[in-house]
């Protein structure tokens, strides 16, 4: 894949420059200059376009109009590979997939930021928040799929013919993520929001069920039923149950039957889901959208699978649960991956659904059990089971009021909560723990714990108003590897903490870590962190807390 656009195609771009209207004041800047603000300077300048334009926010549309024609050629790279080749390992086959489901994805974000700034003559800063958000995650795209890569120990030719394109690419994606950010992002003033944002529209789970069932005698044959539960809009109603009586004996079926590319005002796509165990991997993409599912409570419905790295998968795909499509709500399930200590990575739950929710849920697993992949994410009373990197990704994701289980790990390992993955000083993206509780599940017989490590260079994580137990480490965190990597360039933060294992005294000493300030955490709140445009959260039904306590 050529790293420059073709003279015809740079006239034809030129052309519509010209014609193209920024979305904040203009800022004359020189081309002298303009790659000095990227982290790719040298790059930055040799695709450069011919002639000299007038400001950052018309380099800014060039090189996002080169990012996603960058995009659109390695998704054609990708599916020219035979996925299916008998020659090809296991790990490969999965490694391709993978990299060709976050190809598609990042050529919808891309086509949807350059359409928007294309057609629109000014971004408000909620427009500017969802544009920064999908540019993040073009990048998560890109080093998910590099990780996939690079662990491949046959297949080389594989490896080498993907690894350059697609390195070439990710720099595309992060000098178009600067310039998006200089030229469109506005600097606000943080806000400091009441502790209750909005009021809990759903008292708890067992009235939304009784509430409900009388409904299910009203709707047989699925016919469409337009009301609300709460303040939450509803398009249809079904219900799974193995014994055949209700709408779908499986999960995947009901979700096959859901609608696609609908939008919040058409109402959400309810599934319910009786007690029982689900022995299912269930898969939601992109055209599934607002659709939510509810269970019947942790421990009753439980959607469970053993998939795990050790086995042939890889982490991205070892999963029991993925979801991608946008405005996903699940509450009342518990998702459990069972592949046990001894098999490595192995994730119950890999959510890259933008404004995405859950809600009463217990995530359970070992070694990578919920990824938090990349957007914007919410998770409202839920427990987490887990030994190492068992919250990881690069989601911008907050977890409000949850309980957060550390389990006994193999022979000589050590526990580490989060590994949180943000490459680019210009990403958005950060994992928040606000009022949560961390906790032994087990006797852990003296197992050092730690609050997280870096899986990136400017990995950001922080902890606020929440219980330690004095099972953390007295050091807090912990490097990769046992070595300096991010320790300049992360950020750690700390702020209000309280039990046993709270005492920042003696934490790491690394320029990266923060014993934070309220105004330095009021950063990382719901409201001013993933819920700036006060609307998201309140469609879904989920209570929360818009600032701190």
């Amino acid at each position: 894949m050529a790293s420059k656009l073709s003279p015809l195609c740079n006239f034809f771009l030129l052309l519509m420059l010209f014609s193209y209207s920024p979305s904040l004041a203009s800022s004359s800047t020189s081309r002298s200059t303009i790659c000095n603000s990227t982290p790719h300077p040298s790059f930055c300048k040799y695709n450069l376009p011919p002639n000299e334009i007038n400001t950052i926010q018309d380099y800014g549309w060039y090189f996002i109009h080169q990012s996603l024609s960058s995009a659109k050629d390695f998704l054609s790279l990708i599916k020219s590979y035979p996925i299916s080749h008998s020659s090809y390992s296991k790990r490969t086959v999965h490694a391709l997939k993978d990299c060709q489901l976050l190809a598609d994805l990042t050529v919808d974000f891309l086509s949807k930021t350059l359409q928007t700034i294309s057609s629109t003559k000014s971004l408000n800063s909620l427009q500017a928040e969802d544009l920064h958000t999908l540019l993040s995650a073009t990048l998560t795209n890109q080093e998910t799929c590099s990780d996939g890569l690079l662990e491949l120990a046959s297949d080389s030719s594989v490896k080498k013919g993907l690894l350059g394109p697609l390195s070439n690419g990710t720099k595309l994606h992060s000098i178009s993520l600067a310039l998006f950010k200089h030229g469109w992002v506005p600097k606000t003033k943080r806000e400091s929001f009441p502790t209750e944002r909005n009021h809990l529209l759903f008292s708890n789970m067992e009235n939304i069920i009784n509430g409900l069932l009388p409904l299910r005698m009203s709707i047989t044959g699925r016919r469409l039923l337009q009301t609300t539960l709460g303040d939450v809009l509803v398009s249809q109603t079904v219900f799974v149950n193995p014994d055949g009586s209700g709408d779908f004996t499986t999960i995947n079926d009901a979700v096959a039957a859901a609608p696609e590319n609908t939008d919040i005002s058409d109402g959400y796509f309810v599934i319910y889901i009786v007690p029982g165990v689900y022995y299912e991997y269930v898969s939601i993409d992109k055209n599934k959208q607002y659709l939510m599912m509810i269970g019947y409570g942790i421990n009753q419905t439980v959607i469970t699978g053993d998939h795990n790295k050790k086995d042939g998968s890889s982490t991205f795909d070892s999963t029991t649960f993925a979801v991608v499509g946008q405005g996903f709500v699940a509450m009342n399930i518990t998702f459990r991956n069972t592949a046990g200590p001894h098999k490595g990575q192995a994730v119950a739950v890999r959510s890259g659904a933008d404004k995405s929710a859950f809600y009463g849920c217990s995530f359970e697993g070992y070694q990578d059990t919920l990824y938090t992949h990349s957007l914007r994410q919410f998770y409202k009373e839920c427990d987490i089971y887990g030994t190492i990197d068992f919250i990881f990704g690069n989601a911008k994701v907050v977890f409000q009021d949850c309980n957060i289980y550390l389990r006994l790990p193999m022979h000589c390992q050590y526990n580490v909560i989060t590994a949180q993955g943000k490459t680019d000083v210009n990403q958005d993206t950060g994992t928040s723990i606000h009022h949560c509780s961390i906790r032994p599940a087990e006797e852990l017989c003296g197992t050092e714990t730690y609050l997280g490590r870096p899986w990136k260079e400017y990995a950001t994580t922080v902890y606020m108003q929440s219980f330690m137990d004095s099972l953390i480490n007295s050091e807090g965190w912990h490097t990769w590897n046992d070595t300096d990597f991010a320790i300049n360039t992360l950020y750690y933060g700390e702020y209000d903490n309280n039990g046993p294992g709270s005492d920042t005294s003696n934490r790491v000493k690394w320029p990266g870590y923060h014993v934070m300030n309220r105004d330095e955490a009021n950063d990382f709140t719901v409201s001013n962190f993933i819920q700036k445009d006060d609307e998201w959260l309140p469609a879904t039904g989920v209570p929360y807390t818009g600032g701190l306590l």
